[in-house]
């Protein structure tokens, strides 16, 4: 049957009928009824009807004999049938036809229907045997194996010797068949490959089986290296027997190479930015890049980024200012570099040097282009940069170096630098494909070294706002001894909110406080100093430790409250931070010299630690008290009494607690660190630091060390008064005589007014017992107790009153003054200078 069509498809039809010439295939079309509906001139060929003979009729007709109606398969299931039918020709005789048939279901899927247009109907199929025009058997199937397209293909016999050989390998080898003939593989190939090859061949007559191997090398017949999937199967007589090997090559050079970017793609994911730290980023891109695409590589950044690190913290969306990268010269500084050589001798300057590239190399170029460029050294660009820069041009030369590649690396509109990658062991030159890998592993190592920036820069700040608000140098006191160190995390947690503080109290006492704040970056730490402000005020009060701790809870509670409100949430979130959880924990501690007791209350926090002078190591039993913040519950004080010289070792949590470390054995750790010798406590905080952390620490580090003192019974004086004002008297007399003992004549006429003042006040005003305390200390500190709790408040007295101006004279005579709660009333001190300890000297 012929088909025709308009315009250029009619043409393509009629050229392709044209060329198989149709009339050599018998095509018939038979509906679900079993009715003829097409007849080609093939068919009228083979049976001798015409069209107008048998369309209509039933193509049994054209049966020779009926077939079993139980060896016919369900026809109306299939989509096609194959095999032999017994046909009888026109004239009688019987012809024995191979049939193929496609079926061609109804439009609507039901399997039935019929018609010329095929829906619903069988397509049979019979190819007309005996042309001779046709080429031999034997011809194509020997052009096909010297001409195949698809790989290289070689036949050897069972002795592994080459019989036959297609084109492709001949190219491959650079060798023709008639000079391979009869040699084995490793003979015509001199490699690794050859052996393995020969290898898998011999297993092949052995096992029958087929083998699979894959190899990357440069064959002599080709000028760059290929990869190459080799199969080696049996040749197999019509008896099974394995007659000869077929050895076909087929190059996948650029699958392989496609595969070996997406596992590199992947590994640089894995490997770059594992820390928020630019040097060890950039160096993990260089790491990743050699020597899987290059030879060599150099990471260099734009100095102007160093000058940026000391600038504020950009606000979260903020970019950057644009790196400055006009101008003749660019001045870059080295961050990393990698070599397939030790040493990395290619290298012209050292990480951490600053070099000058000219505005007309490649560097500068890309940099200001934005764009990766990719060069052979013998572009006239390269030729012209060399020749300013001799020791590159004499690296160039010495290593062979034949191809290179430069990408900027940019981040967040932001321009970080330039990476350079170099080839001059690998013999082929960098292609479009490797630079589109180099822009890849640029473009996320730029992104980690952003982060990198970004962090190194706001935890610089957080650091900064943290050592500022921890104290900046220990007030003076004689209580104790004091060595402090704060550790900043080096995870990329960032800066907690750890602090400490000595405060000087009142009676040379000295309150010792260790606390930890819930969180990291700068929330926490401004959290930690408005918590730090707020126990100096309240240590300025006297209040006991578990008291201080109530109003601390009440402070940190509020806080909390205020950190929830919309505002300061949506701030946090944009920040990275949890605004809303504000919590601490605190160990408060007051030790007074003159009775060698120290009280101490904890708020959730690690117990301390005491040493006493004899060695022996023992945690403080305290009652854990709840963290700052959750209210409700109180607080207990413990008192316990110290010996002279004892060690007292207050810490937070990160010195002995972490993800890897369980905290008794950081208290094990730390109770032996304690108990070795030191010359100092500054030493010895360096050795319990040692000890405990031996690398950077996951989350701040607080340490407080402190060695009690004691002050010699000589240097207290106390009487007890009786409350009648006449005994006032014997009392300034008794603390005059008391000064002259101790040499502090000086200080008499002041000591007899702050004396009469203040005794003559508790007689009036308070309650019995009344006691008089003279300290000489760094200053002269006088005491009197008595047992009201109403404490006195100082006033500016009205022109005719008698009375009211005591304390303002106490007040402008002393440094000092105050009043501290007791358990039995109050006391009231005031604290004098004495002459020589005044700039910080010892009381003579």
């Amino acid at each position: 049957m012929e088909r025709r069509g308009g315009g250029a498809g009619g043409q393509a039809v009629s050229a392709v009928e044209d060329v198989v010439q149709e009339a050599l295939t018998a095509r018939a079309t038979v509906d679900e009824r079993g009715r003829v509906t097409a007849w080609s001139d093939g068919a009228q060929r083979l049976l001798g009807y015409t069209a107008a003979q048998i369309l209509g009729r039933p193509a049994t007709v054209l049966l020779a004999e009926e077939p079993a109606t139980a060896e016919l398969p369900p026809f109306a299931r299939l989509p096609r049938w194959h095999g032999t039918l017994a046909l009888r020709h026109r004239d009688g005789h019987r012809v024995d036809a191979r049939v193929l048939a496609h079926h061609h279901p109804a439009p609507d899927g039901s399997g039935e229907g019929g018609g010329a247009d095929g829906g619903g109907a069988w397509l049979v199929l019979s190819p007309l045997e005996g042309q001779e025009y046709r080429a031999s058997d034997d011809d194509l199937v020997r052009w096909g194996f010297t001409q195949s397209p698809c790989c290289a293909l070689a036949l050897y016999d069972t002795t592994l010797r080459l019989r036959r050989a297609n084109t492709d390998m001949e190219r491959s080898v650079a060798l023709t068949e008639g000079e391979m003939r009869g040699l084995r593989v490793p003979e015509i190939v001199d490699n690794e490959a050859s052996e393995l090859a020969e290898q898998d061949m011999l297993r092949v007559l052995e096992s029958g089986e087929r083998q699979y191997r894959e190899n990357y090398l440069r064959t002599p017949g080709e000028t760059r290296e290929h990869a190459w999937s080799v199969v080696v199967s049996p040749l197999r007589d019509g008896a099974g027997r394995t007659r000869g090997v077929c050895l076909s090559a087929h190059d996948i050079t650029e699958q392989h190479w496609a595969r070996k970017r997406l596992q590199l793609i992947a590994e640089s994911g894995r490997r770059i930015g594992s820390t928020l730290d630019v040097t060890r980023t950039a160096q993990e891109l260089a790491d990743v890049a050699v020597p899987e695409l290059a030879d060599f590589i150099s990471v260099d950044l734009l100095t102007s980024l160093d000058e940026e690190s000391a600038g504020p913290v950009v606000a979260a969306g903020e970019q950057y200012p644009e790196a400055r990268t006009q101008g003749p010269a660019l001045a870059l500084r080295r961050a990393a570099h990698q070599s397939v050589l030790p040493g990395i001798p290619e290298a012209v300057i050292a990480p951490g040097e600053v070099d000058e590239y000219p505005g007309n190399s490649p560097h500068v170029r890309s940099l200001r282009a934005g764009r990766a460029a990719l060069y052979q050294v013998s572009e006239p660009v390269m030729a012209r940069w060399v020749a300013q820069d001799p020791p590159r041009a004499a690296r160039i030369r010495a290593f062979g170096i034949h191809s290179m590649m430069t990408v900027p690396l940019s981040a967040r509109g932001t321009t970080l630098g330039v990476a350079v990658f170099m080839r001059h062991r690998h013999p082929d030159g960098f292609q479009e494909d490797d630079l589109v890998l180099a822009e890849e592993l640029a473009s996320r190592a730029a992104v980690c070294i952003d982060n990198a920036r970004r962090y190194t820069r706001e935890r610089g700040t957080a650091v900064t706002l943290q050592r500022s608000l921890l104290p900046q140098r220990l007030p003076e006191q004689a209580a104790v001894e004091v060595a402090t160190r704060y550790l900043p995390a080096g995870a990329r947690a960032g800066v907690g909110g750890d602090w400490f503080d000595v405060i000087p109290l009142s009676g040379a006492r000295v309150a010792l406080v260790v606390g930890d704040v819930v969180g990291h970056g700068i929330h926490a730490s401004a959290t930690m100093g408005r918590l730090r402000t707020a126990v100096r005020t309240l240590a300025d009060i006297d209040l006991p430790p578990d008291e201080l701790l109530t109003h601390l809870d009440d402070l940190v509670g509020r806080l909390a409250a205020e950190a929830e409100g919309p505002d300061q949430g949506a701030a946090s979130a944009r920040d990275g931070e949890s605004g809303g959880d504000v919590g601490a924990t605190c160990l408060y501690a007051v030790y007074d010299p003159v009775s060698r007791l120290c009280v101490v209350a904890r708020a959730g926090h690690p117990l301390p630690m005491v040493v006493s002078p004899d060695g022996t190591v023992e945690l403080l039993d305290l009652p854990a008290g709840p963290p700052l913040g959750l209210g409700g519950l109180p607080f207990e004080s413990v008192e316990t009494e110290l010996a002279e010289g004892s060690l007292l070792a207050l810490y937070t949590d990160g010195l002995v607690e972490s993800r890897d470390t369980d905290i008794d054995a950081g208290i094990s750790r730390l109770r032996q660190a304690l108990t070795r010798p030191a010359a100092s406590l500054e030493n010895l905080c360096d050795a319990v630091l040692a000890a405990t952390l031996p690398g950077r620490p996951v989350d701040d580090v607080a340490l407080l060390l402190a060695r009690t003192r004691a002050l010699d019974t000589d240097r207290v004086a106390t009487w007890t008064i009786p409350p009648d004002p006449a005994a006032v008297a014997e009392t300034r007399k008794n603390a005059v005589d008391q000064l002259a003992t101790w040499g502090l004549t000086d200080n008499a006429f002041v000591t007899e007014l702050i004396v009469s003042e203040l005794v003559t006040n508790a007689i009036r005003h308070a309650e019995p017992p009344i006691q008089l305390r003279l300290i000489h200390d760094r200053n002269l500190i006088c005491e009197v107790s008595d047992a009201s709790d109403t404490a006195p408040r100082m006033r500016r007295a009205r022109t005719y009153d008698e009375g009211g101006r005591g304390l303002l004279l106490v007040a402008h005579l002393t440094d000092r003054w105050g009043t501290r709660p007791t358990p039995k009333g109050k006391t009231i001190w005031a604290e004098q200078a004495i002459e020589g300890v005044r700039d910080g000297g010892k009381p003579g």
